[in-house]
């Protein structure tokens, strides 16, 4: 897919909007980078990557809000809800697109993932949807993807990986490769150092600098990840596992508390 026949090119403050700066979500540093200066959004893959609050739900929330989705996951028409927790920033957006081109599109979140598959399930003559809870939470995860991610549109995911086992992100993977190829425009909020390692997707990575594009293996999850693997009982040694102690850098180096 070209830049120019992507879906969406860019997601900015809609001129009419107003925010209450004060909110908690806006003083978000990426969200106050969107709602300044706005977001290109390439084509094919994007992923979104970052710290615990760095904002990575919170702008996919609201681009699939600013889309019309349902921010608890499914596609325009989707009508169920828990208990809403998204940030109103989704209607202080607005979205530019690609005219004259129908455009699919679906969010699926991994931790609203119930409350969508019984909505899907209670639709009155929708066979083909059936049996998403006789599966396991990775099936069905896997199986939505397979039936509504398809073809040229714009997709939305929020921590795809959590109900996935190794084996099952890498058919994640895959499946992301081939809606790329079809056409498709995903963007992706992930912890997930293996699936940012798709070839040719974007990177974006979200923390107090705001938004900055990046590369794989210059993220801070890579090198973590990495430092674990290879020295795990450095972790232990060092008293970094307790929540709230502080990040590790490879090579022994310690930061202090992560506000």
């Amino acid at each position: 897919m070209t830049s120019n026949s992507r879906p969406i090119r860019r997601v900015e403050r809609h001129p009419g909007a107003e925010v209450d700066r004060s909110a908690w979500w806006a003083r978000i540093p990426a969200v106050r980078a969107v709602l300044d200066h706005g977001l290109n959004i390439p084509a094919g893959v994007t992923f979104l990557v970052g710290e615990n609050g760095s904002g990575k739900s919170t702008l996919v929330e609201a681009l699939a809000q600013a889309h019309g989705l349902n921010p608890e996951g499914g596609s325009r028409n989707a009508m169920h809800s828990t208990r809403p927790t998204e940030s109103p920033l989704g209607e202080a957006l607005r979205l530019v697109r690609t005219p004259g081109r129908r455009a699919n599109a679906y969010f699926l979140r991994a931790e609203t993932a119930h409350g969508l598959y019984t909505y899907l399930e209670s639709l009155p003559g929708n066979v083909s949807d059936a049996g998403l809870h006789q599966q396991s939470h990775g099936e069905g995860f896997l199986e939505i993807l397979t039936r509504k991610f398809r073809g040229y549109g714009f997709y939305l995911m929020d921590e795809p990986e959590a109900p996935l086992s190794f084996t099952s992100t890498l058919g994640l993977l895959g499946h992301l490769d081939e809606l790329r190829a079809a056409g498709g425009q995903v963007v992706v909020a992930t912890h997930s150092p293996l699936l940012t390692a798709l070839p040719g997707a974007t990177v974006l990575e979200l923390g107090e600098h705001g938004i900055r594009r990046t590369e794989w293996k210059d993220l801070d999850l890579v090198a973590h990840w990495r430092g674990f693997l290879e020295r795990p009982e450095t972790y232990f040694r060092e008293g970094l596992l307790s929540p709230g102690v502080g990040t590790f850098r490879p090579g022994g180096e310690h930061r202090g508390p992560v506000g």
